[in-house]
């Protein structure tokens, strides 16, 4: 009896030893990065703890070993913890990711559900996966964006449509961490080369006008890339790229939070390319980025940003309608380039007064320089239709230096869940601009523009100008009753262009310009429960003349005038975590004053506006995640842009369809990931890009020798790409295949009428892309 007794006690403090047992490990994400409060929860079980700020956490469990871990925007996982120390690392859910954090609608972190809003954020895992030497490959993701690049030069000069024609207008906002990179009126279409997509963390894309937020130039959308945070411990990784296209990259970065209270990122890349297959394309980019998070207090926060970007890149130009069909990619240009170097730096101080109040201080000084010969001011002289052997163009170079300053503020109400954003801002940007016209020597027998001389004090512009914008916004937010949201916002924008003309024989007087508007917004979100709600808004954009458009136009017509427009948005979103995520959206987008760029006589380019112009569609991208690790996605968008009141040399082309405007865009991807304990893992996407049937010209230019004329169109396309991820411990390597089945495409086409055809500006043949990284 006494064993027995015995035996009974040894086998419960054995049951009870073991029920009682602890488990120490560690929740990370794929980058090795702590996860700070993530949920350890014991199955079948309340029993559950949180990580701390390392991402470490202990449990003990009582009946099994079996926990469940979950995170907000990472997948929920189940694991068995074991004696030994355990590394769990959670894969982002590119579903819940994108319902979480948005900050492009107010510069405040809000959830999407309460942006009434067509937004789309590209996380960081989309980021990593997509391995895109050039942002166009991230930011086409989006349903109803499209950025089209010379993917043959891949040198970064692009175009861009989102709820407009393939443009290179003032109709999109490009901002880091919130801030615009130019000034206002010194928009340039290639502004994107001057950002470094190494530092990358999260792309946000605003679509329609956000002017009462951000000002002028919002229209179309609204481009935020959020630069990489400090990471808890040193990190960093080391990378190179290459292709057959003539491009090789180089990449580092290096990450560390050096004391509890201060942090740093540095993330730069090289990339170089020579000898594609279109003559005259080469191109080199340094980028550099530097960011310091240093928390003074609990309740303070001072972030500064620098960046450096050099640029060089040769122009090719485009390409004639016959080179095009016979695949002579032989470039009419030897000299052209432009030369850009970039810095900007930008430091903020958010000050959390308590719980309903937070200010941010924000200061930022920019200072560019570009340098052109630009090949779509080359014009070749003809006799008869024959080539002279002369022809002309000009140099011209752009410089400025901006000082800006932005205090927002925001106030929590207690009442009604409502919420006061107030702000001002102020940019002032001195600009030098400077252009001279040159002769061009031509090869008759070839047409290639062989080389130039500057015709010194030749001047078609030679300006001082200072911009000074100066605006006031507020945004309230208020929800009467848990499931609506209504927002109201307002800005008041002032500008000042104090034009010097530094040469009285040409250009225009002396002049001191001024415009102002008033931006208002108003929207509403519904939603039904957490997975499901729709919204709708109304809201203006407005854009001022560009300088240099201002003062090389002002004798065209009436002179240009500032562009407005009205936009009705309404639509929806719904998802199953994990599982589905669908978003739809249509919109009209009314213009008044439109600028639009035309051909004089001469065949030379010039800015003028249009009386109206509406564009309206829908958009809709949708997730589908069938099983574990496959996601099947497809963005989309339909549309129709027309002239509502446009007349040109007298001729009345109101109600047509607008040039260089797809009504069909679409991308769609399935992807397939999967992880495994060891740290091995690998991704595989195959992706299809389509851009639909566009006019390239508003006229009826095409002579069917029967007295009739039709308008010169582009057929559209359809590209395929592979890529494919392979990661072991620190170790990445990666391949793209690139237009697979080598479809001839253009990245834009437009009529040109001298010609009496299109010209191209071709994109990828098939390419392939090789690259490896070392992440520590």
């Amino acid at each position: 009896m006494k064993n027995i007794l015995v035996y009974a006690v040894t086998l419960c403090l054995g049951v009870y030893g073991y029920t009682q047992q602890s488990y120490k490990g560690k929740i990370v994400d794929h980058t090795n990065n702590p996860l700070s409060g993530a949920t350890i929860i014991e199955s079948n079980s309340t029993n559950g703890v949180m990580s701390d700020s390392e991402g470490v956490f202990k449990i003990t469990l009582e009946n099994s070993t079996e926990v469940t871990i979950s995170f907000l925007g990472y997948i929920t996982k189940k694991v068995n913890l074991t004696d030994t120390f355990t590394t769990i690392r959670l894969a982002e859910d590119n579903v819940a990711l994108e319902e979480v954090l948005v900050t492009s609608a107010s510069r405040e972190i809000q959830k999407r559900s309460e942006v009434p809003g067509s937004i789309a954020s590209i996380q960081t895992q989309a980021i990593s996966e997509t391995k895109a030497f050039g942002i166009d490959q991230l930011v086409n993701q989006v349903p109803g964006v499209f950025m089209s690049t010379s993917r043959s030069a891949s040198n970064e000069q692009h175009f861009m449509a989102v709820r407009t024609p393939i443009s290179t207008k003032a109709l999109f906002l490009y901002l880091e961490d919130g801030m615009q990179i130019r000034p206002t009126s010194v928009f340039n279409h290639n502004a994107l080369l001057e950002m470094n997509n190494t530092s990358f963390g999260r792309v946000e894309v605003l679509k329609g006008p956000a002017s009462s937020i951000y000002g002028s130039e919002a229209i179309g959308g609204s481009f935020n890339f959020i630069t990489k945070n400090p990471t808890e411990k040193l990190t960093g990784g080391i990378g190179f790229q290459i292709n057959d296209l003539g491009l090789t990259r180089y990449e580092f970065e290096v990450s560390d939070k050096t004391s509890e209270n201060f942090g740093f990122y540095l993330g730069s890349h090289h990339v170089q390319r020579k000898d594609g297959p279109i003559e005259h394309s080469d191109y080199e980019k340094l980028a550099v980025t530097f960011k310091t998070v240093y928390d003074i207090t609990e309740t303070a926060r001072w972030t500064t940003v620098f960046d450096l970007v050099d640029y060089r890149s040769d122009m090719s130009g485009s390409l004639s309608e016959t080179d095009y069909n016979e695949g002579n990619y032989e470039s009419d240009q030897t000299f052209t380039e432009r030369e850009a170097i970039t810095f900007r730096a930008r430091t903020t101080l958010d000050k959390f007064w308590d719980d309903a109040n937070k200010t941010s201080f924000n200061f930022m000084v920019r200072n560019n320089r570009m340098d052109q010969i630009p090949s779509y001011r080359i014009r070749q002289f003809r006799n008869q239709g024959q080539l002279t052997g002369l022809g002309s163009g000009e140099v011209n170079s752009n410089r400025f230096k901006s000082f800006v300053g932005l205090i927002q503020h925001k106030l929590d109400f207690n009442f009604a869940n409502s919420s006061l954003i107030i702000g001002a801002t102020a940019d002032y940007s001195p600009q030098d601009y400077v252009a001279e016209t040159i002769q061009v020597v031509v090869d008759p027998e070839t047409g290639r523009n062989l080389e130039y001389t500057v015709n010194s004090r030749d001047f078609i512009l030679n300006y001082k100008a200072n911009i000074f914008n100066y605006a006031g916004f507020f945004q309230y937010e208020i929800s009467p009753v848990e499931a609506l949201k209504i927002t109201a916002a307002l800005r008041y924008d002032g500008f000042e262009y104090d034009y010097d003309n530094q040469v009285e024989t040409i250009g225009v007087n002396d002049a001191v310009d001024n415009f102002n508007n008033l931006t208002p917004k108003l929207g509403v979100n519904y939603n039904f429960n957490t997975k499901a709600g729709m919204y709708a808004n109304y809201s203006q954009g407005f854009a001022p003349p560009q300088v240099s458009t201002l003062y090389r136009n002002r004798n065209e017509l009436l002179g240009i005038k500032p562009s407005r427009y009205h936009n009705y948005e309404l639509g929806g979103y719904f998802t199953i975590p994990s599982k589905l995520k669908l978003d739809a959206a249509i919109y009209l987008l009314e213009g008044q004053n439109t600028l639009i760029t035309l051909r004089d006589q001469d065949d030379n380019f010039f800015s003028t506006n249009a009386g109206k112009t509406r564009s309206y569609g829908i958009e809709y991208g949708i997730t589908w995640i069938p099983i574990e690790g496959l996601s099947i996605t497809h963005n989309g968008s339909y549309a129709q842009h027309r002239y509502v009141e446009f007349f040109d040399r007298g001729i009345d082309y109101s109600d047509t369809d607008r040039e260089t405007a797809p009504n069909l865009l679409g991308t769609s991807l399935i992807t397939y990931r999967k992880n495994y304990e060891n740290n091995f893992g690998f991704s595989i996407t195959a992706e299809h890009e389509l851009v639909g049937k566009y006019n390239t010209s508003f006229e009826n230019q095409i002579d069917n020798e029967d007295g009739t004329f039709d308008t010169a169109t582009y057929d559209g396309h359809s590209v395929f790409n592979l890529r494919a991820t392979v990661h072991y411990k620190g170790f990445e390597v990666w391949g793209h295949a690139l237009n697979v089945f080598d479809e001839l495409y253009a990245a834009r086409a437009s009529f040109n009428r001298f010609r009496g055809e299109n010209s191209f500006t071709i994109g990828n043949p098939r390419a392939f892309h090789l690259g490896v990284k070392y992440n520590f």
